[in-house]
């Protein structure tokens, strides 16, 4: 089941540059910077309410963020729904009829597995699916 918005992923070209432009529009610092190297990214959180904000500048040209931004401006990336069972919740959409792309949760950033539902299967949006690694 989906619990909530978990986080809105940003695809940015310059990591340090988003990274002022968001402290000076949230008015905080963020509060994590991470690099995930299976997805060859360097993210920065921002805690905003109950939800989170995702910059995420790609690492190297393989990166989906680098290829994203190749084709695409930047802003925003996926939403990303918090799951408390994410095995389940990925069985629950393929049966309904949505294009999962991962055969199993993956390590993510911010200490989530993670899934992805394809656009095309998601009204042209992508999907993230993340649960805390301690449940």
């Amino acid at each position: 089941m989906l619990l909530n918005l978990e986080h809105l992923g940003m695809a940015v070209h310059d990591l340090a540059a988003a990274t002022a432009l968001y402290t000076k529009l949230l008015g905080r610092a963020p509060y994590k910077t991470e690099h995930v190297a299976s997805e060859a990214v360097d993210t920065v959180f921002f805690q905003v309410g109950g939800s989170k904000i995702e910059l995420l500048a790609g690492t190297s040209p393989d990166s989906a963020i680098t290829k994203y931004l190749e084709k695409k401006p930047e802003g925003i990336h996926h939403l990303a729904f918090e799951v408390d069972d994410i095995v389940a919740e990925m069985a629950r959409l393929r049966e309904q009829g949505f294009v999962v792309l991962n055969e199993a949760p993956k390590d993510g950033a911010d200490d989530k597995l993670v899934c992805f539902v394809h656009p095309k299967s998601a009204g042209g949006v992508l999907v993230e699916l993340c649960q805390s690694k301690a449940k």
